[in-house]
C-alpha cells in the first residue's frame, strides 16, 4: 500500500453555480475526504482559485486532477506538496475575558502565539491566529486547557507557489501564441 500525503490542489475556474458540488462529487467517488477547502478571486481577472487539501498518493491525485481539468468551467487544474507552497490558515478563538484577564501568562501566550485581540467585552474575548494547523491547533490545546474555549473556528488552508507568477498566467500566454 502506497503513503498517503497531504496535497494541495488549486483549481482556477470561471465563477459557475454548482462548480464545487462537482468537484466535490470527483473527491466522493474516489473515497476521499476534502480535509479544507477556501474558495476565492485570484490574480486573474474573473477567474476563481479554489484551494482544496486531501490525503492521498501522488497516483490519485493525478487522476483527480485530469477528472477535474475535464469539466467544461474549468480552466486548469494543479497539485502541489507543502515544500512548494507558501500557506497560512486563520483561526478565531472566543474566550472568556475574566478567565482571560486572570490568567497569568496572558501576556506570555500573545506572544508566544503571535495572537491578535480582534474583540474583547466584559463577557469574551475574540483571539486570531494566524500560522500552520498545527500552530492554531496547539493554541487551541493551551486555551483549552487553561482558560476554556466558548467557540472555535479554523479556516481553510490558502496557498501560493513559490513561482514568481500565478501558474495559469504560465498555461494562458502558452495557448494565446
Amino acid at each position: 500500500m502506497k503513503n498517503k500525503i497531504l496535497y494541495t490542489i488549486t483549481i482556477f475556474s470561471e465563477n459557475t453555480v454548482g462548480l464545487l458540488n462537482q468537484v466535490a462529487i470527483i473527491f466522493t467517488r474516489r473515497g476521499l475526504n476534502i480535509e479544507t477547502l477556501s474558495v476565492s478571486t485570484s490574480a486573474l481577472k474573473g477567474i476563481h482559485k479554489f484551494t482544496i487539501t486531501t490525503f492521498a498518493d501522488e497516483e490519485i491525485i493525478e487522476n483527480i486532477t485530469k477528472q477535474i481539468d475535464k469539466r467544461v468551467d474549468i480552466l486548469k487544474t494543479y497539485y502541489n506538496t507543502d515544500k512548494d507552497l507558501i500557506f497560512q490558515e486563520i483561526a478565531l478563538y472566543k474566550v472568556s475575558t475574566p478567565n482571560l484577564l486572570i490568567l497569568k501568562s496572558t501576556e506570555d501566550i500573545v506572544r508566544k502565539y503571535n495572537i491578535r485581540i480582534l474583540d474583547m467585552t466584559e463577557v469574551w474575548t475574540v483571539l486570531e491566529k494566524t500560522g500552520h494547523y498545527d500552530e492554531t491547533q496547539a493554541l487551541f490545546s493551551e486555551l483549552s486547557a487553561q482558560i476554556g474555549v466558548f467557540q472555535f473556528i479554523r479556516s481553510g488552508r490558502i496557498a501560493i507557489t513559490k513561482s514568481n507568477i500565478e501558474r495559469l498566467s504560465d498555461m494562458l500566454d502558452s495557448n494565446r501564441n
